[in-house]
């Protein structure tokens, strides 16, 4: 999936959370460790990162370094990872979460567009364990 085809993606989550009562922006043009800040319904501070996968897993890989790097904000920040699929979306409350197990994963060594790659560590994150989920019911 080309960058600019992401980036409207991650743009149309953030029109559609605000439309359900949101107050997000779109980050992911600047290097941060999450893709849209603003507020929740309930007017708590949040980040938003997000991923769309072209393939369908059963468990969602969250890297450590970005879990972290989201962590490592002030504690009163809601943290929100996001993950669409073709089987639907997937939103984990990472303040809270149970977390597995890490477990290493040969992946691009910066971003899905870089040829050159790595062992990384990760979660896999099951589905259930997601706060909200949005499943396709196309079939």
């Amino acid at each position: 999936m080309a960058l600019s085809k992401t980036n409207k993606l991650e743009q149309i989550v953030v029109y559609t959370l605000n439309v359900d009562g949101w107050k997000l922006k779109w980050t992911g043009d600047k290097n941060l460790p999450y893709d849209a800040k603003g507020t929740t319904p309930k007017g708590k501070e949040c980040v938003i990162e997000m991923k769309f996968r072209n393939t369908y897993y059963e468990d969602k890989m969250l890297e450590v370094d970005k879990y972290e790097s989201m962590m490592s904000l002030d504690k009163e920040i809601l943290k929100f990872y996001f993950v669409n699929d073709p089987k639907g979306n997937f939103m984990y409350w990472l303040n809270d979460i149970e977390l597995p197990e890490t477990t290493s994963m040969y992946c691009p060594d910066a971003t899905r567009w870089a040829k050159k790659r790595m062992n990384k560590d990760v979660y896999l994150l099951q589905e259930n364990d997601a706060t909200i989920i949005n499943v396709n019911d196309l079939n």
